[in-house]
């Protein structure tokens, strides 16, 4: 039985950092000339009791709201620790989001501040400044406040703070409980309104102490953050790393994210499964494009190293002259793969939706272990992960200590345990149905449990197809196979209450533009090579699995609205947004 211990709050797990490990780094980031900064958690406390007595001094009171409207970043943190700290609850938005999202978040928290990454950031909130009348201040992180009495740049709002007697802030400190909300964080909305998970204090505290059962992180690791912190699953690898009091690394930007491994030298990072996908492609791209020797010597390489990981992780013995040649595949191959994250990655995980197993495979060979995780916005980001010393690439790892599973009886997955949220934020009846009076999360995943206590997802329970015919069908596998393909960037599978099954197919045009036949990628030659593509999988379908038609069709971004912030498709806007292509494709 792993014992757990009853944190009041997530200032005690702080505090418990800084006693431990003060003149230890806590945070690194870049600055404006690329150079690495740092702070202790001596230093980082003390930031964190300013914004606290700043915003004790802007009148936020216990279970006030505070919106955080940014990308990842150092501040990012800072800001939500000194919210929560004194009861206060922080909400952040995505800045991805558009005016009207930010509106319907800001309003629908109940916000009272918001602080808001940068002058950009800002332009938003004034778009919609007479529509979100209890906000009574924007701290900007960067960039200066102009005339606007409304807005403070981040120097100026530290200085608010400077009179708050060190007894109030205590006071406020003491005040927080466990069941206290640290956070309510809204869905990224695939279907209808986001909703508002409200996060305690304990749904932190026993996540992190479950997930440390599951994995050993040693003192000297540091991690690497470029997934945005409004999303939980970053904050999950936040907050596991002051409870392990350990270094995190933040990344300047989405477009500097392997310039920035590289020069920082990570030991892990979390990231999404489309992270993992462009980083196999562009590398199987690359090897292919050598052609000659090197794809030669590449794919003799990878057979190596599948045979002696399948001996390793049989428990078997690994010959001699396998081991030699692994060594020397790895100096010639795995080595330059580790190189490009920085040299130092050992481990990684994927979190958000199911991961390839082949892509899971490749880079285990090649020397990184991805532990696929799973977990929903209402779990804390977590509920299972795959372990070291017991890993599959088909199977996601057992729940972590304190977390019970089951299926119900249509092959739902439910979870149970102290990591569960409250409810939804003023959704009482979107609460009874996600959540069962004995304390059940129903997470809309269908699945498979082993013996072992294993898991395996198969699909969305709201994404099942259910054929005209009668037959039931989850389109994740499917779009999971295609997607394997290199031509294929995007799937979406289609065909509820239909007689076949089509899809929307958005080809991967850096991949055709690079190939062989890259004169010959107009419509018509892009679409035999796809056809092809699908072709070689449905012959391992079942007939009526099977794609009968697609449609080429554009990019689905998070500028197009058909991403979310966290990569994953909106089917039902997809199918609105293309709803005459699939009219045709059932003709």
């Amino acid at each position: 039985m792993k014992t757990f211990k009853d944190y009041h709050s997530v200032h005690e797990i702080l505090r418990e950092a800084v006693e431990k490990r003060a003149d230890k780094n806590a945070y690194k980031w870049f600055n404006d000339d690329k150079k690495l900064e740092s702070s202790t958690w001596k230093q980082f406390y003390e930031q964190v009791q300013q914004i606290s007595k700043s915003l004790i001094a802007l009148g936020v009171k216990k279970n006030d709201k505070v919106n955080i409207l940014s990308y990842t970043c150092y501040k990012w943190v800072l800001a939500d620790l000194g919210t929560t700290c004194i009861g206060s609850c922080t909400v952040g938005i995505y800045q991805s989001s558009m005016p009207e999202d930010c509106k319907y978040i800001i309003n629908h928290s109940d916000a009272v501040v918001i602080f808001a990454e940068d002058e950009s950031q800002l332009t938003k909130i004034l778009e919609i400044k007479n529509e979100i009348p209890n906000i009574k201040k924007v701290i900007l992180f960067k960039g200066t406040a102009g005339n606007d009495d409304w807005v403070i740049s981040f120097n100026d709002f530290l200085e608010l703070g400077e009179k708050i007697p060190e007894e109030d802030l205590a006071g406020r400190i003491r005040n927080v409980s466990q069941n206290d909300t640290a956070a309510i964080v809204y869905t990224s909305g695939t279907t209808g309104k986001p909703k508002g998970a409200e996060l305690t204090h304990d749904n932190i505290a026993s996540a992190v102490q479950s997930l440390q059962y599951c994995h050993t992180v040693k003192d000297y690791e540091e991690g690497f953050l470029f997934l945005p912190l409004a999303h939980i699953f970053a904050r999950l690898t936040v907050y596991f790393c002051i409870y392990k009091k350990v270094t995190m690394i933040f990344v300047r930007s989405l477009d500097t994210i392997i310039e920035d491994m590289q020069n920082s030298r990570p030991h892990f990072f979390p990231a999404v499964p489309r992270i993992f996908e462009k980083a196999y492609f562009k590398i199987i791209n690359g090897a292919e494009s050598k052609g000659g020797l090197a794809s030669v010597l590449f794919k003799w390489a990878f057979k190596v190293g599948a045979d002696v990981v399948k001996h390793r992780l049989a428990k078997q013995p690994v010959s001699f002259l396998d081991r030699i040649k692994f060594s020397i595949a790895d100096k010639l191959i795995f080595k330059k793969i580790q190189n490009a994250f920085g040299g130092r990655v050992e481990w990684c995980i994927s979190g958000g939706a199911p991961l390839s197993p082949r892509i899971k495979e490749f880079f285990y060979i090649a020397g990184i272990t991805i532990l696929e995780g799973l977990g929903m916005t209402e779990n804390m980001s977590f509920s299972n992960l795959s372990r070291i010393n017991n890993y599959r690439f088909d199977w996601i790892g057992p729940p972590g200590p304190g977390i019970e599973q089951k299926l119900a009886e249509d092959g739902e997955i439910i979870f149970r345990g102290r990591n569960v949220m409250k409810g939804y934020y003023k959704m009482p009846e979107e609460t009874a149905k996600t959540l069962s009076e004995d304390g059940w999360l129903h997470t809309g995943d269908l699945g498979e449990i082993d013996s072992d206590n294993f898991l395996r997802v198969i699909g969305r329970k709201k994404d099942l197809i259910i054929t005209s015919g009668g037959k039931n069908i989850a389109p994740t596998v499917i779009e999971e196979m295609l997607g394997q393909s290199k031509l294929i960037n995007q799937v979406c599978v289609i065909g509820d209450q239909k007689n076949y099954l089509t899809a929307l197919i958005v080809p991967d045009l850096d991949v055709l533009n690079t190939s062989d036949i890259k004169d010959q990628t107009d419509d018509v030659e892009i679409r035999k090579m796809i056809e092809h593509e699908i072709e070689a999988v449905n012959k391992k379908l079942a007939s009526f699995e099977r794609i009968k038609k697609f449609s080429v069709v554009d990019e689905f971004t998070i500028e197009n609205s058909l991403l979310t912030p966290t990569l994953k498709i909106r089917k039902s806007r997809i199918f609105d947004r293309y709803k005459n292509e699939i009219n045709d494709m059932y003709v």
